[in-house]
Order: structure tokens, then C-alpha cells, then sequence
């Protein structure tokens, strides 16, 4: 079956690239990638919110995967296709983003969406599970630990947001220095500079998907400019909720992170009161999970699988 979806795909990409079909090919690609990861593409309508979401059945732990700000849920894509079969895995693109309903005048912040996340996550009638999130689903993660903590078994952070860096990152003095967030793409061309600044070795994207993320960044730039400019706006609510966390935790970080500095992890350590474990990776950007999946998705099988992690990792 796979062999003849290599071959049926390869054959697309072919006409595709013949006649310039740019969007059907992305679509494809991303496709392709799913179904390498045995993820299905479902939806469902929480109050009045259609998400999106994409799943990949298992009779295990349940994974609930929370992509970061301008990410959608393919940011977990390659990682899933790493972890044990048993292990089911839930990655919804967050409301505002990606193919998940954006609707106007309505709060975007960390806090909002990890109240949006609950009501979804009681749609999908989940009881307890593991959660996981990057960045700004990092953050968004913890609050929902600290707010819903019956509900998470483990949590889970990748170069989490939400918590003020003793060492202010790049991003950070660039911001506070009145330029505009390194996050926003102005145009494709910048799209490349913004993929060397997240992380030390851009993952390999095929040209025709390269050039739709592109666009696909510049076109919601004013978007995601607005959502940024709440969550800032927002300040470090996470921080203020860490000794609310029950569930025991672990931080994954890249030591050459530009976007948010790992000393985030000291705060961390100092502010919450259950079991936390620390993973500092070298050569490492902000998205492990993008950028090294198979290690990242190592760290996280030994975590939920046997409560810690195998000393032998980095």
C-alpha cells in the first residue's frame, strides 16, 4: 500500500510541477507526511468554533500536542511518526490559527485559549491524558495544567512561553529595542531569514512547500500581528500560576534558542512544587520538536512510558 502511494505521489509531484499546481501540491505534501505518521484529518464544532484537528489512534497514553504561535498541528507531524503505535496522539490547530475557525473581536491570549482547549478537549469526551505544547502552546499547556489539573497526567514543555527569561533572549532585545517581532514575515524572502532564526538546522522542506508556508506567513502577518500583540499585552501569566501545577513536568529545551533564552528553566525549577525534570539539548533552536523529532519524541516515549527519562540521553 505505501510503496504504491510513493510511486502514485512521486507521479503527482511530476504533473504537478508540469502544469504549476502549487496548491494542489501542498496539499499532497502534507498528505504524504499524515499519512507516513498514521494520522487522520478530523473536525468538530465546540461552541460554535470549528477545529481542526489531526489523530492518531492508539490503545495506549493518550498525547494531547499543542503547536506554538503562527504553527499549526503538523508541527507534530514527523514527531508523532516517532513514538510507540500504543501511544494516541491529539494535535488541534489552536482557534486562530491554521484551518481552526478565526473569528474576529474575541481574546487570543495564552489563558483564553487554555479554556478554549478544555472545552475541546471535553468534546472529544478525554478524561486524563499528557499534554505537550511549544512556545506559546507551551504556555497555554501549563495554564491549563494549573487550571484543569484532574485532567493532566503529565505536562509537558517545549521552550514554553508564558514566564520571564532571567536572560532576555535575541527576540527580547530585539523587541525592546522598538523593532518589530523577528516573527512576523514581511515577505518570502524573509521567510528564510525567519527559519534561521527559530532554528540551528532548518528542517527540509520540499521547494513547492516551502514557498506555500512562505505566503502563507505573509498573507496572515496583520493577523498574527494582533494575536502577538495580545498575548504581550497579556504579560507572563503562566509564571504567576506554576505552584498551581499538580502534574509532574518535563522541560525540553534548546540551549541555542533565540526566541525565548533557557533560563527559563531556572524559574521553573524554583516555582513548581511537583516532580520536574530538565533537558537541555546543544545545537538545538526552539521547536525540538521540528528539528530533531526522533529525539524529541524519544525523550517524550521514556517520559510518559516510564514516569522518567533514560539517563543515557543528552
Amino acid at each position: 500500500m505505501k510503496s504504491n502511494l510513493k510511486i502514485n505521489f512521486s507521479l503527482f509531484l511530476l504533473l504537478g510541477t508540469l502544469l504549476g499546481c502549487a496548491s494542489t501540491l501542498h496539499k499532497t505534501g502534507i498528505s504524504l507526511e499524515r499519512y507516513r505518521s498514521d494520522l487522520d484529518t478530523k473536525s468538530i464544532v465546540v461552541e460554535e468554533l470549528i477545529w481542526k484537528y489531526i489523530e492518531r489512534p492508539g490503545n495506549g497514553e493518550t498525547l494531547l500536542v499543542v503547536h506554538g504561535f503562527g504553527g499549526d498541528k503538523d508541527h507534530w507531524t514527523r514527531f508523532s511518526r516517532h513514538l510507540p503505535k500504543n501511544i494516541r496522539v491529539i494535535a488541534p490547530d489552536l482557534p486562530g490559527f491554521g484551518e481552526t475557525s478565526k473569528p474576529e473581536g474575541i481574546s487570543y491570549t495564552q489563558e483564553a485559549q487554555a479554556i478554549r482547549l478544555q472545552k475541546f478537549t471535553e468534546a472529544l469526551g478525554l478524561t486524563e491524558f499528557h499534554i505537550a505544547g511549544n512556545s506559546m502552546g507551551g504556555g497555554i499547556s501549563g495554564i491549563f495544567a494549573a487550571k484543569f489539573p484532574k485532567q493532566v497526567k503529565s505536562l509537558i514543555l517545549f521552550d514554553n512561553a508564558g514566564i520571564k527569561s532571567p536572560v532576555p533572549s535575541e527576540m527580547q532585545t530585539i523587541e525592546l529595542s522598538g523593532k518589530e517581532s523577528p516573527l512576523l514575515v514581511k515577505d518570502k524572502e524573509d521567510f528564510d531569514r525567519l527559519l534561521k532564526f527559530t532554528f540551528v538546522k532548518p528542517p527540509y522542506l520540499p521547494s513547492f512547500l516551502k514557498t506555500y508556508f512562505a505566503e502563507r506567513s505573509v498573507a496572515n502577518r496583520e493577523w498574527n500581528s494582533q494575536i502577538l500583540k495580545q498575548i504581550r499585552n497579556e504579560g507572563y501569566v503562566l509564571e504567576s500560576k506554576l505552584d498551581q501545577i499538580k502534574a509532574p513536568c518535563l522541560v525540553i529545551w534548546g540551549k541555542d534558542d533565540k526566541v525565548i533564552h533557557y533560563s527559563v528553566m531556572e524559574v521553573l525549577k524554583k516555582k513548581v512544587k511537583t516532580r520536574l525534570e530538565t533537558v537541555l539539548l546543544e545545537n538545538m533552536g526552539h521547536a525540538p520538536m521540528i528539528e530533531d523529532p526522533k529525539l524529541s519524541a524519544k525523550l517524550v516515549q521514556d517520559w510518559i512510558l516510564n514516569g522518567t527519562l533514560n539517563k543515557n540521553q543528552p
